[in-house]
């Protein structure tokens, strides 16, 4: 495959706002006397919790490859040295001197918190929760308490996304109509499913309000 320049980059901005409590687990450093089991990640220079953009593009992905049903049957990572897959023609292929791939189209950047949310942070107001759940034994009715640490609903985050639209030959257009059919279609994806962990207690629905680079408006496509 001939990469012979980038045409041009898109751009997706908006925010991310958490419907249902959002857990991205961290680790605890230290054992604290009441403290919480699974506390989420958190910002070391702020303390602000936030979204890596590991999270949100491994999330994208995994959804894609069930959608396209690309999926791995050992549970893997897809790859996919064909240059017209559109699963690691968008999201990357593992570095290899015949890749025939090429770079990764997709850079998303780490969420942090929105201006409104931060101010709401700097105030002191609550913008996480400690969740209690208990599992229960089903013979000896024995409750197991398991604390979850979440961001509250109506926390914003900003999201930034760059895509990369390179001439291999057809002028872009390949990369032109995965923006729509894969980066896109992936954010719905999310959308309809959840983000971060224990999304089938409840956690990690979240909506996307996406612009492109001119700050138009951009609706994400139906799945």
């Amino acid at each position: 495959m001939d990469f012979k320049k980038i045409v041009s980059i898109k751009k997706i901005t908006g925010k991310v706002c958490v419907q249902t409590g959002l857990h991205i687990g961290g680790s605890a450093e230290t054992m604290e006397i009441g403290g919480v089991d699974n506390p989420i990640l958190r910002n070391p220079a702020n303390n602000e919790p936030y979204i890596p953009g590991s999270s949100l593009k491994g999330k994208m992905r995994s959804l894609m490859e069930w959608h396209l049903g690309k999926l791995n049957p050992k549970g893997d990572v897809y790859m996919d040295k064909n240059p017209n897959c559109p699963i690691t023609r968008v999201f990357g292929h593992n570095a290899d001197k015949e890749n025939p791939v090429g770079p990764t189209r997709l850079i998303v950047r780490d969420c942090f918190l929105s201006r409104e949310s931060r101010q709401l942070f700097k105030e002191g107001q609550d913008i996480t929760e400690v969740k209690h759940e208990n599992s229960v034994n089903r013979i000896t009715a024995m409750a197991n308490p398991r604390p979850l640490e979440r961001v509250v609903p109506g926390v914003t985050f900003d999201l930034d996304i760059v895509y990369r639209v390179i001439d291999t030959g057809d002028g872009g257009q390949t990369d032109q109509q995965n923006f729509h059919d894969v980066v896109l279609k992936a954010l719905a994806l999310v959308e309809r499913d959840y983000l971060g962990g224990a999304g089938s207690r409840g956690c990690g629905k979240v909506k996307f309000s996406v612009k492109d680079e001119t700050g138009k408006d951009l609706q994400l496509p139906a799945v």
